[in-house]
């Protein structure tokens, strides 16, 4: 399933990434309470940069602390912000505070 580079970037956007421009666009997660936390992933500039393929999209999963269908879930929307915060916190990527 190809996902377009700019619907990823806004959908992250939304969840609470904050983008740093570098040579990728690269996300870090804020919890709800604006505390940085250790997520980050990251989208290419290069080569087109139009579509993002199944192998990229799976290591922004991984990337994300989530499986591929969890992730899909994140970008499509039937993954809330606030029930993405509760897997991170589960897994200890981020804090409850």
């Amino acid at each position: 399933m190809l996902f377009k580079k700019r619907d990823v970037d806004s959908a992250l956007e939304q969840k609470g990434f904050k983008r740093i421009e570098t040579d990728h666009s690269y996300f870090i997660y804020f919890t709800q309470t604006n505390k940085k936390s250790r997520v980050g992933t990251k989208t290419s500039h290069g080569k087109g940069g139009k579509d993002i393929p199944d192998g990229l999209l799976s290591y922004m999963a991984t990337q994300c602390k989530l499986n591929n269908k969890q992730f899909i879930d994140l970008i499509k929307c039937p993954l809330s912000r606030s029930e993405y915060e509760r897997i991170l916190i589960e897994k200890g990527f981020a804090d409850n505070g």
